[in-house]
């Protein structure tokens, strides 16, 4: 099954960003656009708007005059549903209502043929629910695209109960002949993205609601140890808090309230009090004119100590061993067995984030990093009875090597290693039921969201029973069933375990 002939016209109905957006990337692919909108002049208004883009595309060297008149040429505003009546193809991105968009495509299935494929935008609705009610429900499918539509590369093409396989292909074939990055999913609440992004959100606000660290400190360390692009709570900022918070309820809701998607009561105050981000000028973060943005906590300078000694296996940590020895601090083989840590010269102990709470006067726990090398920050975490200086000659040891060092709360998993371990946790469980592949998983969280690492890429990198193990510990400690382990990475690791075993 190819993509649809680009001489044949595509409809888009609803004008708003996103529809305008998705009109833009078909008519720069070179097919014929209709736009339709019910309110009254909205379509010509749009058709309006995406000339005006085509125009800086030109000023920016992206297109061509001819092309952009060329493109010019082939969009137009349709007065009525009738006009429509010859697409291939019509996407629908009106208002995220089921009834609303049932009823539109009832209507459309009137005017259409019935060879004509039939999408809609949706990111919180069911497919197969707003197809439903057709009388040909086969052709009908998700073409779910990333606001900015014709910027952002990913498009999901979900396919509901009752979607035919060749209308799926046929949409995927499209999307990528678009010039988008497609990426295949069953019809499941969220379907990848926003299904395997909530623990980025929810860990987040997790941490802040036990008061281990505030957003700021948060975002820095998610930023500049964990390789996100953007922060928790900056980035709802931007999204929004309602439209964050509305997916996240309705995540959640579709699952039948699995206590693994459960909301943010501090996200759910945030809204209720008007506070909703960029948009509103107030969020977690003020950005009203005048505004100073709160930074990090970050620990004074501390002294390093002379030498370390490093025990047993680092595991992802391994790379520090090298970066200490380049700062000039000596390092000295010890006991080569056992968990990795790193034992300061008082006997104080340094180990990277297990899950387990530090609950020693001599230990402190690390945070997990994308790139130790690389990482700019670094959170640690200690039990409030830790030994006088110990926390002080961990923070000198991390400064040596170039590092910030954030201290935060005594939490499981501290900020980036269970947030990670989540991520990699919600992505096998998607797999084993079916919702995509591992590529396409990873494929899509990288585009979608711009994680640094698909979740398979972490747990290549992590080993197979980190994650397992990590959740066990903050699930014995957390014991409200949010962090277990699902069943699919419990196999996973104990597969993984198996190989790794000497025969």
């Amino acid at each position: 099954m190819t993509a649809l002939d680009l001489s044949s016209p595509v409809a888009v109905v609803g004008t708003g960003t996103m529809g305008q957006g998705i009109a833009q990337v078909a008519l720069v692919a070179g097919h014929p656009v209709r736009l339709y909108d019910a309110v009254d002049g909205r379509a010509r208004e749009a058709a309006d708007a995406i000339g005006a883009r085509l125009d800086r595309l030109v000023e920016k060297d992206r297109l061509t005059g001819a092309e952009r008149d060329a493109a010019r040429a082939r969009l137009t505003s349709a007065e009525s549903l009738d006009a429509l009546a010859d697409c291939v193809l019509v996407v629908e991105a009106v208002v995220e209502r089921l009834d609303v968009k049932q009823e539109l495509f009832r209507a459309l299935e009137d005017v259409v043929g019935d060879d004509c494929l039939l999408a809609t935008n949706t990111s919180s609705l069911s497919v197969t629910a707003v197809g439903g009610a057709l009388r040909v429900p086969g052709r009908f499918v998700g073409l779910h695209f990333f606001n900015p539509a014709p910027l952002l590369p990913l498009v999901e093409v979900v396919s509901g109960f009752a979607t035919d396989p060749a209308s799926a292909t046929r949409a995927y074939e499209t999307a990528r002949a678009w010039g988008k990055t497609p990426v295949t999913c069953a019809d499941t609440p969220g379907f990848v993205v926003n299904r395997v992004a909530r623990p980025f959100y929810a860990e987040a606000l997790a941490v802040h609601e036990l008061r281990a660290a505030d957003p700021a400190t948060i975002d820095a360390v998610l930023r500049e140890s964990g390789g996100f692009r953007m922060g928790a709570f900056e980035l709802t900022d931007l999204i929004g808090q309602d439209v964050n918070e509305s997916v996240t309820q309705s995540v959640w809701q579709a699952f039948f309230q699995d206590v693994r998607f459960t909301p943010s009561l501090a996200q759910r105050r945030l809204v209720e009090s008007g506070r909703l981000g960029r948009k509103s000028g107030q969020g977690w973060y003020d950005y009203r004119d005048g505004a100073e943005r709160p930074g990090p906590h970050t620990a004074p300078p501390a002294e390093a100590p002379a030498y370390v000694v490093v025990e047993g296996d680092l595991g992802p940590a391994a790379e520090l061993v090298g970066l200490i020895r380049e700062a000039g601090v000596e390092v000295r083989a010890g006991d080569g067995y056992g968990a990795g840590r790193i034992v300061l010269p008082d006997g104080g102990r340094l180990c990277l984030t297990d899950g387990e709470l530090p609950g020693s006067e001599d230990l402190v726990h690390f945070d997990l990093a994308l790139d130790y090398r690389a990482a700019t920050r670094i959170a640690l975490s200690a039990s409030e009875g830790v030994r006088p200086g110990l926390l002080s000659g961990a923070t000198g040891l991390f400064q040596a090597l170039g590092k910030e060092v954030s201290v935060v709360g005594d939490v499981p998993g501290m900020i980036v290693a269970r947030t990670v371990a989540r991520i990699i946790d919600l992505a096998f469980d998607a797999v084993a039921r079916g919702v995509a592949t591992p590529e396409d998983v990873d494929t899509a969280m990288r585009l979608g969201v711009n994680y640094p690492l698909g979740p398979f890429e972490w747990s290549r990198r992590l080993g197979g029973t980190w994650a397992r193990d990590l959740l066990s510990h903050v699930h014995e400690w957390e014991p409200s069933g949010r962090c277990a382990p699902s069943l699919a990475l419990r196999r996973h690791a104990a597969a993984d375990a198996r190989e790794g075993t000497p025969s």
